[in-house]
């Protein structure tokens, strides 16, 4: 299978935004519609097959986690059943990366720091069992509320904002994860 990786990081149209919420319908990845609108939003890039069919979605929103901080993009990836076991996730996580940080670069202060990763896939938490995994570029850091590994994709030359704040829902995973 032939894959596309179409940018969509702050260009979401409504017609994206529609294609995407029938995406997550079909698959049952999102059951909700105003999450859905919400989630259409964060999208940073969208695979589509050789048909032209959305296939895959990566999705990113800044939050803070109270053990780091610090910034980061909270990232979630979502395949079709007919793209996954395709070896194309380190090659979509990597696009996504490289879009949110050249995004980045370009502010005047950068919104966050890297990636955030909630490892969900059992397949995936079991392969990546290394602190730092070459390759992959992504450091273990501890473990969700929901007890799922958590790793950090830093940006090149990645520099330390001012400490944030702490406390509150919404600078913790308990709030994202329950939506």
């Amino acid at each position: 299978m032939t894959v596309s990786l179409v940018p969509a990081w702050k260009q979401v149209t409504p017609a994206l935004a529609q294609e995407l919420a029938a995406f997550w319908r079909e698959h049952k990845a999102i059951g909700n519609d105003a999450e859905m609108a919400r989630r259409a939003q964060q999208a940073v890039c969208v695979a589509r097959d050789e048909a032209g069919m959305l296939c895959g979605v990566g999705t990113a929103v800044v939050k803070v986690l109270p053990r780091l901080r610090q910034p980061t993009y909270y990232y979630r990836q979502f395949f079709a059943r007919s793209l996954r076991g395709r070896q194309q996730e380190l090659a979509f996580f990597q696009r996504c990366k490289q879009l949110l940080q050249d995004y980045n670069s370009m502010l005047p202060r950068p919104e966050a720091l890297g990636m955030l990763l909630e490892i969900e896939n059992a397949k995936i938490a079991t392969a990546y069992r290394r602190a730092v995994e070459p390759g992959f570029d992504a450091v273990f850091i501890g473990y969700s509320q929901r007890g799922l590994p958590l790793r950090v994709s830093y940006f090149d030359n990645a520099s330390l904002l001012p400490m944030m704040p702490t406390g509150g829902r919404q600078w913790g995973l308990a709030a994202e994860a329950s939506r």
